[in-house]
């Protein structure tokens, strides 16, 4: 027992330790399926964010809009709180966030709406929760050959290179 709770407490410290910066605020922009801008509760500027540990569809690829839609109707205008990692080479902040206690992460992923960002052979944290949206044929899974993001970024370049 006494080994179990030491175990829970360095697994919440190590998480803790993983957020560079939190804070709360209410989600004020929703860019697309990954990105989306945060006012912060004390002021400031509203922040521009990536969601961490997901690769969600480009605005033009096949799925891309309905990746935005689903984060437009999860959290645009709602409160929540985000927990800030690292910065991305785009200067966004890449964060957990997280609604009402729900990982928005956790779910575009789980709805089939991203894929679990993976590292070096690793399957990356939502791992779980892309393999039941793709046993379940949810969101772009249902496609016959879903193109990952980082695919289509490599056949078409960014979107902006793609519109007409």
């Amino acid at each position: 027992m006494k080994f179990r709770c030491l175990l829970m407490c360095i697994a919440l410290l190590a998480g803790k330790a993983d957020a560079r910066e939190t804070f709360l605020g209410q989600v004020t922009h929703v860019t697309d399926g990954d990105t989306l801008w945060v006012q912060p509760d004390e002021g400031g500027p509203a922040r521009k964010l990536r969601l961490r540990g997901l690769d969600a569809p480009e605005i033009c690829q096949q799925g891309g809009m309905a990746a935005r839609e689903f984060l437009v109707q999860l959290a645009l205008r709602r409160r929540v709180t985000v927990n800030v990692v690292t910065d991305d080479p785009w200067g966004r902040g890449v964060a957990t966030i997280a609604l009402d206690g729900r990982d928005l992460g956790a779910e575009i992923v789980r709805a089939g709406l991203a894929w679990s960002y993976g590292w070096r052979g690793r399957a990356g944290v939502y791992a779980a929760q892309e393999a039941l949206a793709r046993g379940s044929g949810q969101g772009v899974f249902a496609l016959p050959e879903p193109q990952s993001p980082r695919d289509f970024r490599k056949r078409h370049g960014s979107c902006r290179a793609v519109a007409p």
